[in-house]
């Protein structure tokens, strides 16, 4: 591959912070953006058993439907006002900071030729249990 086939990406993870108060997270899920290829993509794994450890309580059922709702928002066949948006705005959007159960992390960089690819690397690196 040449430097050209390269293209920088950006990626955040979303964390689940089931008590706000307390500020204990886990990785939920992954977002990434690269402007070069028109990709916005995100994936997304709740582990309940880590939702339970920090939280006997969560709404697990809940969490999840909000982490999907994440992920449909990057989907091209998002609708809605996220869906009229260009995927940089919905990017910047779902990155944005707040303090919700929801979180989004600092948003990184790298370098890509297979976004798509990156985001299930990504999901197994950051989110997905260790072996």
């Amino acid at each position: 591959m040449t430097a050209a086939e390269w293209q920088a990406f950006e990626y955040a993870v979303l964390r689940v912070v089931p008590r706000v108060e307390r500020g204990e997270a886990i990785n939920a899920g992954v977002l990434l953006y690269c402007r070069p290829l028109n990709y916005l993509g995100s994936r997304v794994h709740l582990d309940v058993d880590r939702l339970r450890a920090l939280d006997p309580r969560a709404d697990a059922d809940a969490i999840t439907q909000a982490l999907h709702a994440a992920a449909r928002t990057c989907s091209p066949d998002a609708v809605g006002p996220a869906g009229d948006e260009d995927i940089g705005r919905r990017f910047r959007w779902l990155t944005a900071p707040r303090s919700t159960v929801i979180q989004p992390g600092p948003v990184h960089t790298g370098l890509t030729t297979d976004p798509d690819g990156d985001a299930d690397r990504l999901l197994r690196t950051l989110v997905l249990p260790v072996d």
